[in-house]
């Protein structure tokens, strides 16, 4: 059974890494060349194109969801289960 927490946690960590891997990269071929993650230069060491988003800021939405997934695995380690809280457990004594 998922919560309100399991939707939100699923859907801003997929929406970041497809924004970061998919959405960025379509972006990047739809705008055209170059393909390069870094600024391209001539002979004379000027530069004459760079890539519409940097790599860092790729790398970092990418990770940003993955952060949200470890805090949510985190989340769920510290609650407890929903059937281990309604079930309790009991001991016969002697």
């Amino acid at each position: 059974m998922t919560d309100i927490i399991d939707k939100a946690a699923m859907a801003l960590s997929a929406g970041l890494m497809l924004l970061g891997i998919v959405g960025m990269g379509l972006l990047e071929i739809l705008v055209g060349a170059p393909y390069s993650p870094v600024p391209l230069t001539n002979e004379a060491g000027d530069v004459i194109a760079t890539p519409l988003f940097s790599p860092q800021l790729r790398t970092g939405v990418v990770l940003a969801g993955i952060a949200v997934l470890g805090l949510y695995a985190a989340y769920k380690i510290v609650t407890p289960l929903a059937e281990d809280a309604r079930t309790g457990h009991e001991t016969v004594a002697d």
